[in-house]
């Protein structure tokens, strides 16, 4: 065994290729299918970061859940067992409460909005929150659009339609909450049982962008959207930050470039792509969508009174302030 073991490392010496070389081909988690943001995000920032360090990283992308569940990845990624993750943010809100800021029902309801917010004053504090609270560092985002409600039963315009349907959402108690606010008891499914329940008819519903319900192909087993806006969905590109804290200076910066441009490119692509998308799921899948009734005002009226429930969690209401006032809005009542 260790004359194999030295051979190949002869063979290696001989190639010029050092140990060190095979390491810094980084694992990256995706959640989602191809076809989806984080995909976009994903390879875009691989791309970019094998040209920016000249081939040195290379990273390859396993979508799909394949290296486990979203919010597994964060313990993986902050113990130096995964060296990039790309994730729902309710799924690392549970790490970072603070980031449940951005989550809070009604904050964000543009693409524009989630901008503001990522590239602002609260989106660095949102990285340095986690990095303290969570061992992991967001280096980038990717911006999917707002969370529309779809189900197999029937339209769905007001909350009281919501009556008698079982919905599936993300394991996050904001998320959970609203539900509850608009009368419905969700079931607080993992991600990865998702398609299948909604199969075998044990969720009727869930919500998710756009481009998701296409990337999962929900349409095979959904009828009927809302187009609805209660959460702007957004996926934190995350690396622990041990890891990041290894790398060298230049190679620092070069993760932090592709990051940032990976992250301009996800938000071009979705203004791009979505109008697009959901006019796919119509003519092409025979999806039918309806709009929320009264302009929305009730479903909004009914979950925005969950927010003081999360002041202690996001840090305060003065956070949840900060954040009205970037996007040009009044301070919460």
């Amino acid at each position: 065994m260790s004359r194999t073991i030295l051979n190949s490392a002869v063979v290696m010496a001989m190639l010029g290729v050092s140990a060190h070389a095979s390491a810094d081909t980084w694992k990256m988690a995706l959640g989602d299918a191809a076809g989806g943001t984080q995909h976009e995000l994903g390879s875009t920032f691989a791309s970019l970061i094998e040209e920016k360090t000249g081939g040195e990283i290379t990273v390859d992308l396993f979508p799909n859940g394949q290296l486990g569940s979203e919010q597994d990845t964060v313990n993986n990624a902050s113990m130096g067992l995964l060296d990039l993750s790309v994730l729902a943010i309710n799924n690392i809100t549970p790490f970072s409460p603070s980031v449940g800021v951005m989550t809070l029902p009604y904050v964000i309801r543009s693409p524009e909005d989630a901008r503001t917010l990522t590239l602002g004053e609260i989106g660095q504090e949102m990285v340095d929150n986690t990095v303290r609270d969570a061992g992991v560092r967001i280096l980038g985002w990717a911006y999917s659009g707002c969370r529309r409600l779809t189900n197999s039963a029937h339209p769905v315009a007001s909350p009281e339609d919501l009556d008698g349907l079982v919905i599936r959402v993300p394991k996050n108690e904001i998320m959970i909450a609203a539900y509850q606010a608009w009368g419905v008891n969700p079931n607080p499914l993992a991600w990865s049982e998702t398609f299948t329940a909604l199969q075998q008819g044990v969720v009727d519903g869930q919500d998710n962008p756009y481009i998701t319900i296409d990337a999962m192909k929900f349409y095979e087993v959904q009828k009927y959207v809302t187009d609805s806006c209660y959460v702007f969905s957004m996926e934190p590109l995350i690396m622990g930050e041990g890891m990041f804290q290894s790398l060298s200076e230049e190679h620092q910066q070069a993760v932090l470039e592709a990051a940032a441009e990976a992250s301009e490119h996800s938000y071009e692509y979705l203004l791009a792509q979505e109008d697009a998308i959901k006019q796919r799921l119509v003519d092409e899948y025979g999806m039918e969508i309806t709009e929320p009734a009264n302009d929305e005002s009730e479903w909004v009226e009914l979950a925005t009174g969950i927010w003081p429930q999360f002041y202690d969690s996001i840090g305060g209401k003065e956070k949840l302030d900060e954040a009205l006032t970037a996007l040009g809005r009044d301070p919460a009542p």
